[in-house]
């Protein structure tokens, strides 16, 4: 139960950031995700993700875990932002996660989509470790054209927000432990 929650809170985390991020794309790495408002590199990564209908899923989890201050602030930050669908393949999980009761373990989940800094599609290379601001890393695969951070696969890449870029992914991250 406890991976379940921690599943549906990196899930929330990652479309929030996702919402924020959409605006640009890199057809190399990613395919055209939908239903997302465009962002400018003048909105700040929760707001781009408010705009954004497919993030809302991860908005109302920043809103649960009291992040929404931290990733209204300077930055720089990379986040990877998991899509509506990505929280409803884990449904009762993210249900779980935003129980007031839960908010240590969906924060945990939700950092461990973020990564200080600035990290764009140019700057990610094959087997490359990120840390996240929960702490622990995030590897990074590429094949053939594929980006994927540990098993989610990036489907929109190099969303630039006024304090840090977003890459939307399919699933969401859940820390080793959970």
């Amino acid at each position: 139960m406890k991976l379940k929650a921690l599943l549906v809170a990196s899930v929330l985390a990652i479309s929030a950031f996702a919402l924020a991020a959409c605006g640009s794309s890199n057809d190399e790495t990613t395919s055209s995700a939908t239903t997302t408002a465009p962002a400018t590199a003048s909105e700040t990564i929760v707001a781009a993700a408010a705009a954004t209908p497919d993030l809302s899923t991860l908005v109302s989890a920043l809103k649960a875990a009291d992040l929404v201050s931290t990733l209204e602030g300077k930055g720089p930050f990379t986040v990877f932002a998991p899509t509506n669908q990505a929280f409803s393949d884990i449904q009762p999980t993210v249900d779980k996660l935003l129980e007031p009761a839960n908010k240590d373990e969906l924060t945990k989940v939700l950092t461990y989509h973020v990564v200080p800094g600035t990290y764009t599609s140019a700057d990610l290379k094959d087997g490359q470790k990120l840390k996240t601001v929960e702490g622990q890393d995030l590897t990074v695969s590429i094949k053939g054209g594929t980006v994927k951070v540990n098993d989610a696969t990036v489907e929109k890449a190099d969303i630039e927000t006024s304090n840090g870029v977003v890459h939307i992914i399919d699933g969401v991250l859940v820390p080793p432990g959970n």
